[in-house]
């Protein structure tokens, strides 16, 4: 009995508690998103406690949707005791926050910024664990599924938006497929000169969105009002959520989105199912695919910090060092870091809102339900 209990107490000598600073818009334009990801974070807080010798407590600063405010929000954290950011949303809100959390030596994890430059820029602490080229093949292969002819792509001219926009319209010119682009600042809110541009003269079959949840609604409402002759109504990250289906529902019927979840969620996995279990009980919802990223990425970097503090580097750069040694299956698949800090294996899927739900429509292996096409939201 007394060397168990002297075993048990050597253990917790060496069990220290690290503070993980959260990074996160939850006010702003981009608050639902950022609302959505910090749940996730929260239940990969409850999960490692539970299950860890080390715990981690989570400190959340609001970076109010704003380049600024985001890199305050890190330097803020910092000056907290954190060791290392989870967060962030938005590659224009990310880079400068990454660029101060990287002087300050944290590493810097996220699932809310795709843009390449994050990855090519030398910066040592970042990782993310989803891409443009996840998204890309999403897009492309949902497109070739519904044998689209002609598409139209209103993007933002953000950097992400419109490294996206640019690399889908190459692939699709490539194929035969008639691709338009229309940019737009991310600045305005009346869609409706885009809309008509493209119901008078592009005549296309689908028109693709690449933007952010506001410049969706603004563009679907536009699009309900001058209803142009399309078949399909298509969006990028942050649009497929349930979140979007409650706020506005009356515009997303039919409209597709990346989602690795269907909603209501399954889950087949032991790491699944305890994933659910605890959003449920903290949340007392079903968990979208916001919370599962934020999940993710935070379970990755809470393991990480947790092999470094046995190691004692954690202050020596050793959470970096262990996220680069990562290689292991997660809810978003197999999950592994290049040097740059970009996630290797990275795929997205495509979900259409059908319903009170939304269904996993493309790849076909991971499909949940036939996709509705032609399908409109009006």
């Amino acid at each position: 009995m007394m060397a168990t209990l002297m075993a048990a107490a050597l253990a917790n000598l060496h069990a220290e508690e690290f503070v993980v600073g959260a990074e996160l818009p939850l006010t702003g334009t981009l608050a639902r998103v950022g609302a959505g990801m910090q749940e996730g974070v929260m239940v990969a807080a409850e999960v490692f406690n539970k299950t860890n010798k080390h715990k981690i407590k989570i400190i959340t600063v609001d970076d109010e949707s704003a380049p600024a405010k985001a890199v305050a929000a890190v330097e803020k954290l910092a000056s907290q005791g954190a060791v290392a950011i989870t967060g962030g949303y938005g590659s224009n809100n990310i880079s400068p926050a990454s660029d101060a959390a990287n002087k300050l030596g944290m590493v810097y994890m996220t699932s809310g910024g795709v843009d390449d430059s994050l990855v090519n820029s030398g910066r040592k602490n970042f990782f993310r664990i989803n891409n443009t080229a996840g998204y890309e093949r999403a897009v492309q292969g949902l497109l070739a599924d519904m044998g689209a002819k002609s598409v139209s792509i209103i993007f933002s001219t953000k950097e992400a938006t419109s490294d996206l926009a640019t690399s889908v319209q190459k692939v699709l010119t490539s194929k035969g497929v008639k691709a338009t682009t229309h940019s737009f600042d991310p600045a305005i809110t009346d869609f409706k000169p885009i809309i008509n541009k493209i119901k008078l003269q592009d005549k296309s079959e689908v028109i693709l969105m690449v933007g952010y949840e506001n410049d969706y609604v603004g563009i679907l409402r536009a699009a309900r009002v001058l209803k142009p002759p399309v078949k399909a109504m298509i969006g990028v990250w942050s649009l497929a959520t349930p979140k979007m289906a409650t706020e506005f529902p009356d515009l997303m019927p039919n409209v597709y989105g990346t989602a690795l979840l269907p909603f209501p969620a399954t889950f087949e996995t032991a790491d699944g199912k305890t994933f659910a279990d605890a959003y449920k009980t903290l949340y007392k919802k079903e968990p979208d695919y916001l919370g599962q990223f934020g999940y993710v990425q935070s379970m990755l970097l809470f393991e990480a910090i947790a092999r470094a503090a046995d190691k004692g580097t954690v202050k020596k750069g050793g959470v970096a060092e262990e996220l680069r040694k990562t290689d292991r299956d997660t809810l978003i698949g197999r999950v592994q870091f290049a040097a740059n800090g970009d996630n290797l294996n990275f795929v997205h899927r495509m979900g259409q809102h059908q319903g009170k739900n939304i269904a996993i429509v493309w790849p076909k292996e991971s499909a949940t339900a036939k996709m509705v096409y032609p399908g409109l939201p009006w």
